[in-house]
């Protein structure tokens, strides 16, 4: 990968360990926090090799708050159980008052 796809991963990684325990965040919403509105793609291929980094990305849901990288995690339901082992309502691999647990970094940070 170029250097500053690495510098992308980076930057993700530091929002991410930024986002409140028992919150959650958008993959777009941190490309938006970026200034890469189109990248929530790039976003999610960052988390994906976020495991040595120390980054809580069981927090990042997509847009609608569905658990769309819990394929990512060791085991069935490890994504959902780390959500709410932090209070984080999550029904049907969708997290519940999605509005109330929302974080949204460009306000926030």
């Amino acid at each position: 990968m170029k250097p500053e796809t690495f510098n992308f991963f980076d930057k993700v990684y530091e929002v991410a360990k930024q986002i409140p325990y028992g919150r959650v965040t958008s993959f777009g919403a941190i490309a938006i926090y970026l200034g890469a509105a189109r990248s929530a793609r790039m976003v999610g291929y960052a988390l994906n090799g976020s495991v040595a980094q120390d980054v809580p990305a069981h927090r990042v849901v997509n847009r609608k708050g569905l658990l769309t990288g819990k394929h990512h995690f060791e085991g069935t339901n490890l994504m959902q159980q780390l959500l709410e082992s932090e209070g984080v309502a999550v029904k049907d691999n969708q997290v519940q008052d999605f509005d109330k647990v929302f974080w949204e970094p460009i306000k926030e940070l």
